[in-house]
C-alpha cells in the first residue's frame, strides 16, 4: 500500500471515551501533528478525563450514556471541515487517519470508512465479525456502495454530517451514519487499516447485554425507511410568479428571484437523506432542475386540492414531507433531524410554520390520499388564518405534530430583502444583490405552501 502523507488543512478527531485510561497515552500520542484531538468523556470513572486534558487533547463531556451521543458531542463541538471519528480503545491506530481522510480532503469522496484487517486473531471476536459481515451485506444491498466493514474509524466533511440530521444516539449511530449518507447522496467509500487487540473489555461487543442492545440499536435504524420528499412549484415564468412583488419588482426580475428561490431550495433538499425527491410542477422543468428528481404534473382545482394530490404520489409505506419553493434560507438541519428515524418515533406529522400565518411546510408519518383530503380540502388558502385552520384540522385528526421552526416567504419585497440576509450565499441572495436597490413596497401578505 502506498504511503499517505498527512495533509495539511486542519482536521478534528473525535474520541468516544468511557473509562479508557489504559490505551489514552498510545492513543493520543499517535494523532497525526497538527490534527487536534477531542475526546468525549462519556461517563467514565477512571480518570480518562483528566489523563485526556493532560495529554493535551480537548475533552468534553457527554452525560448521556451511547456510542452516539458521545460521537454527536463530539461532531458538535467539532470546528474543522473535515472531522474524523476513531475509538479511544487503542485497537485502530491514530498514525493510519490521513488513510482515511486523505479521499475526503482532496474532494474524491464525501464519507470514508476504514475497513478493518485485523493483526492478531484476538483483535476481532469471530462472533461480531460474522455479524459485522451480514450488516455489511445489507448496506451494500441498500445503499450500492462497495463496503464490506462498518468501520469506526471513518471521515467526512463536518457541515455534510450535521445536514444529514443523525438522530441515533446509542449503538446504532455508525450504522445511521452511512444509510442517510447514502440516502443524500453522498459518495461513500473505505480504505484497510489495521485493527489490533484493544485495551479492556468492548462496552457493545464484550458483554452479551451490550452485544443485545446493540443488534435492537442497528434493527431500529434499518427499519425506519427514508422520507419521501416532496416540493410543489410553479415554472418561474414572468406573469406567472411571485405577482405580489410586481411592483417594486418588474415580472422579469419576479421570476429570475422565483427560479433562484427554487433551485435554492431544491439544491438544499437534493442533500437531505431522503428515498424518493419528487417536484409536483406546474410547467415545464428547465436547468434549475437538480439531478435526482422526479417531476410530476400538478392536478388541477384550488390549491388545497392540488396540495391533497401532491401527497397521493408519495409512498404510504415512508414519510412524506411537502414543502414550497420560495423558502431558500431553508436548511438540510431543520428537516432532517426531525425526519430522522429516531426522531420520528411517536409523530404522525409535520408542520412548518410560515410568520404571516401560512405555513411553508407539512409532513405526514403514513401519507394517504385520503388522508391529506381530510386535512387540506376545504382549508381556506393565502389568509392569515390559513396555518391555524390547518392545525386545527390535525387536531381533530388527533394527530401527534412536530412543528417545524417558522419561516418567512417571499411574497414582499421587505421578505425577499429579509431572506436574502438570512442566506447570504445562495442563488436567491445573488439574485437579489444583482437587481440592485429598489424601492420596498407593499404590505405583508399571507402566504402558503405553494408558490
Amino acid at each position: 500500500m502506498s504511503r499517505v502523507t498527512t495533509p495539511p488543512l486542519s482536521v478534528d478527531v473525535v474520541l468516544p471515551c468511557l473509562d479508557e485510561a489504559a490505551a489514552l497515552p498510545w492513543v493520543l500520542g499517535r494523532i497525526p501533528a497538527g490534527w487536534r484531538a477531542i475526546v468525549v468523556d462519556n461517563g467514565s470513572t477512571d480518570g480518562s478525563a483528566e489523563l485526556a486534558r493532560s495529554l493535551g487533547a480537548t475533552v468534553v463531556a457527554e452525560p448521556r450514556r451511547g456510542f452516539g451521543a458521545a460521537c454527536h458531542a463530539g461532531l458538535l463541538a467539532a470546528t474543522a471541515d473535515v472531522v474524523c471519528f476513531l475509538d479511544c480503545d487503542g485497537s485502530l491506530d491514530p498514525a493510519q487517519l490521513p488513510r482515511v481522510a486523505g479521499p475526503v480532503l482532496a474532494g474524491a469522496a464525501d464519507l470514508v470508512l476504514g475497513r478493518r484487517r485485523p493483526t492478531a486473531f484476538t483483535a476481532w471476536p469471530p462472533h461480531a465479525r460474522l455479524a459485522n459481515a451480514e450488516l455489511a451485506r445489507r448496506l451494500r444491498a441498500r445503499t450500492g456502495a462497495a463496503l464490506h466493514d462498518l468501520g469506526p474509524m471513518r471521515a467526512a466533511r463536518r457541515e455534510r454530517l450535521l445536514a444529514l440530521g443523525l438522530g441515533d444516539r446509542r449503538s446504532g449511530y455508525p450504522l445511521e451514519m452511512v444509510l442517510t449518507a447514502s440516502a443524500a447522496g453522498m459518495r461513500i467509500t473505505e480504505c484497510e487499516v489495521d485493527y489490533r487487540p484493544r485495551a479492556g473489555r468492548s462496552k457493545v461487543t464484550g458483554t452479551l447485554r451490550g452485544t443485545r442492545q446493540a443488534v435492537r440499536d442497528m434493527r431500529s435504524v434499518l427499519a425506519a425507511p427514508p422520507p419521501t420528499l416532496l416540493v410543489i412549484a410553479k415554472e418561474p415564468v414572468p406573469g406567472r410568479v411571485k405577482t405580489r412583488l410586481t411592483p417594486p419588482y418588474t415580472p422579469e426580475q419576479a421570476a429570475a428571484l422565483a427560479e433562484a428561490a427554487l433551485a435554492d431550495t431544491l439544491g438544499t433538499l437534493s442533500q437531505v437523506p431522503a428515498g424518493r425527491r419528487l417536484l409536483v410542477l406546474d410547467g415545464t422543468p428547465g436547468g434549475w432542475l437538480p439531478p435526482g428528481w422526479e417531476v410530476a404534473p400538478q392536478t388541477g382545482g384550488g390549491l388545497d386540492e392540488r396540495l391533497a394530490a401532491a401527497f397521493a404520489l408519495a409512498s404510504p409505506d415512508a414519510p412524506a414531507l411537502l414543502v414550497g419553493m420560495d423558502t431558500p434560507q431553508l436548511t438540510g438541519r431543520m428537516l432532517a433531524e426531525p425526519l430522522s428515524g429516531a426522531r420520528r418515533a411517536g409523530v404522525d406529522a409535520w408542520y412548518g410554520p410560515a410568520v404571516d400565518g401560512g405555513f411553508w411546510a407539512l409532513g405526514l408519518a403514513r401519507p394517504t390520499a385520503g388522508l391529506a383530503r381530510q386535512l387540506l380540502l376545504g382549508v381556506p388558502m393565502s389568509t392569515a388564518g390559513t396555518g391555524a385552520a390547518l392545525l386545527e384540522r390535525l387536531a381533530a385528526a388527533d394527530l401527534t405534530v412536530c412543528q417545524l421552526p417558522s419561516l418567512a416567504d417571499v411574497d414582499t419585497a421587505t421578505e425577499v430583502d429579509r431572506v436574502a440576509e438570512l442566506a447570504p450565499d445562495g442563488r436567491f441572495a445573488a439574485c437579489r444583490r444583482a437587481i440592485g436597490p429598489h424601492l420596498a413596497a407593499g404590505l405583508d401578505s399571507p402566504s402558503e405552501v405553494a408558490g
